[in-house]
């Protein structure tokens, strides 16, 4: 098993930039693919990024292609999310998950492990 925990979200003004974290504790890091999904209340969970094992494959929606980018450091254990020119879109609780198979990246039902969210705002 892993754990997952989020960090970074916050409140920030249309344009503006944050930075998302999640610590991974438990089974080695690095046997896991990594993915990043939103959720607005009432909708469903909404696939943001993913990143390989190793980070040489990345996955992005094309909503936030351009914009966002998904990385990883196995040696801390650590899942990021850097966020650029955020839109009020973009508000959601965002959650960091993860899996054995970097198969069917979009579909919430092939990650194993998911954090408890972070709440990111975005005003316009």
């Amino acid at each position: 098993q892993v754990q997952l925990v989020e960090s970074g979200g916050g409140k920030v003004q249309a344009g503006g930039s944050l930075r998302l974290s999640c610590a991974a504790s438990g089974r080695v890091f690095s046997i896991y693919v990594m993915g990043w999904f939103r959720q607005v209340t009432g909708k469903e969970r909404e696939f943001v990024a993913a990143i390989s094992q190793f980070g040489s494959t990345l996955d992005y929606a094309d909503s936030v292609k351009g914009r966002f980018t998904i990385s990883r450091d196995n040696a801390k254990n650590t899942l990021n999310l850097q966020m650029n020119n955020l839109k009020p879109d973009d508000t959601a609780v965002y959650y960091c998950a993860a899996k054995r198979s970097y198969t069917n990246n979009y579909a919430p039902r092939e990650y194993d492990y998911w954090g408890q969210g972070t709440q990111v705002t975005v005003s316009s």
